[in-house]
């Protein structure tokens, strides 16, 4: 029985010196905090591959990473005449290994009900050997039953789950700092979704800047991992906030609140120790 738990990334400034190393294998470190990380920065720009083996030699096997497609596959080109995007991203991403737990398709919030047959045809061509997980910004799959059921067997068809990005307690209330207020323009304002379509469902939670109300949000979550636990599935569960400064903790303590229900539950790594500064 195995949680995974993550942040959005492996480097970020607010940790260096505090959770991780000033220099060094940063993703190393993050690894004896969390066991699974977001790969966004594949979005914005495919990695060498000479990087990615790099990835790889940081993190034992049973690490995940979700790994997100290029921005010029899923926002510019929207899953057509893609070919070439693609074979170079699954190139340069193949050092990963059983460590790619997913390949990530997001896409933009104007991809809506009317677009579900390019998303199926390009679920189609996708190589076999890869788990799929895709999230969905257009309101209507959210609101409209008939549509969530169309998306759900497309994706079904694909043996792909579906990709919550829980931004509902994030909402509840006016923003009160500047990475509040800049997170209110750019995140998705659409209802909450719990549904698992597969054995290895993905959820992505944000919560607010103060601790306790982002703890306090994910209690529903809490509840459903541990179902979903219980039904042999294996759950990996990414927290944000919209500063990230306590993110590491904070995934850690979404991992010993679940395990508090299921004993048995794997634990988390032993942290890795940050040593003091040195001078040279």
């Amino acid at each position: 029985m195995r949680l995974h738990v993550g942040c959005a990334m492996w480097a970020h400034p607010p940790w260096q010196g505090r959770f991780l190393p000033q220099s060094g294998e940063r993703l190393r470190a993050y690894a004896s905090w969390c066991n699974a990380v977001e790969g966004n920065t594949t979005f914005y720009a495919t990695p060498s591959r000479s990087t990615v083996e790099s990835w790889a030699e940081q993190t034992g096997p049973d690490f995940r990473f979700v790994v997100k497609l290029p921005k010029s596959i899923t926002h510019e080109r929207r899953l057509a005449d893609y070919d070439e995007e693609l074979r170079a991203f699954l190139t340069a991403t193949e050092p990963l290994g059983p460590r790619a737990h997913a390949l990530w398709v997001q896409l933009p919030g104007s991809f809506g009900p009317a677009d579900l047959g390019a998303l199926a045809g390009f679920l189609r061509r996708l190589p076999a050997e890869h788990r799929y997980a895709v999230e969905v910004r257009h309101r209507a799959f959210f609101e409209d039953a008939g549509s969530a059921r169309d998306l759900e067997r497309v994706l079904g068809s694909a043996g792909a789950e579906w990709v919550p990005f829980d931004t509902t307690v994030f909402f509840q209330g006016r923003p009160n700092s500047d990475a509040e207020r800049d997170a209110w323009t750019k995140k998705p304002r659409v209802p909450r979704r719990s549904v698992a379509l597969t054995d290895r469902p993905i959820v992505r939670y944000i919560g607010r800047d103060d601790t306790e109300r982002t703890v306090e949000g994910w209690r529903f979550w809490v509840g459903r991992v541990v179902d979903w636990l219980r039904e042999g599935r294996s759950p990996t569960f990414f927290v944000h906030t919209p500063d990230n400064a306590e993110a590491l903790t904070l995934a850690r303590r979404f991992h010993d609140e679940v395990r508090e229900r299921l004993p048995e539950l794997e634990p988390l790594p032993e942290r890795e120790p940050v040593g003091p500064p040195t001078l040279f």
